[in-house]
């Protein structure tokens, strides 16, 4: 039996988002250029080898850079995304590139952490997933952005996220 993938790709809608590809039509192993925009950026998902089990994936994107739809002015953040796989896994590369479309994507530091989180979850249908989005100040204001989808699984190992908050030089 061949493996197969599924690919998720501009619309959130679950019927979009659940189409199964062979695994040779994912994005990794290929020259794939960077969306122009979140809504261009395509989500892979493979199947998850040990969905049986509860366990914790993390990606870490330390250099996330998104617009700020008012002054056009480049925003910065780490972004740390937790999540007990179900059924499903991100690809990494298509996250990579997901993330990377924000670079010339306008919108606040909210938005674009809640996006992600609501993507991930509507695609991967986690146990349990979380996002936290530590924003770099601006005006001599950090912001700090949560989201998860509920409660963690009992007994799940849940390490703190590592970022340390933001201290000014006062």
């Amino acid at each position: 039996m061949a493996k197969e993938a599924t690919h998720g790709g501009r619309s959130a809608s679950p019927s979009h988002l659940n189409r199964i590809m062979p695994l040779s039509s994912l994005q990794l192993g290929q020259s794939t250029p960077l969306p122009a925009s979140p809504d261009e950026a395509v989500l892979d998902r493979v199947p998850n080898p040990h969905a049986d089990t509860d366990y914790l994936a993390r990606f870490t994107a330390p250099e996330f850079t998104s617009i700020c739809p008012v002054t056009g002015q480049p925003d910065f953040a780490t972004l740390v995304i937790d999540y007990v796989p179900g059924p499903w896994l991100v690809e990494s590369k298509s996250l990579k590139l997901y993330l990377g479309s924000f670079r010339n994507h306008g919108a606040f530091h909210e938005d674009c952490t809640v996006a992600i989180g609501k993507r991930l979850a509507a695609l991967l249908e986690p146990r349990w997933l979380r996002i936290g989005g530590y924003w770099y100040p601006r005006g001599g204001i950090p912001i700090d952005v949560f989201w998860q989808t509920g409660a963690p699984p009992a007994d799940l190992w849940l390490p703190d996220q590592g970022v340390a908050p933001y201290r000014g030089r006062g």
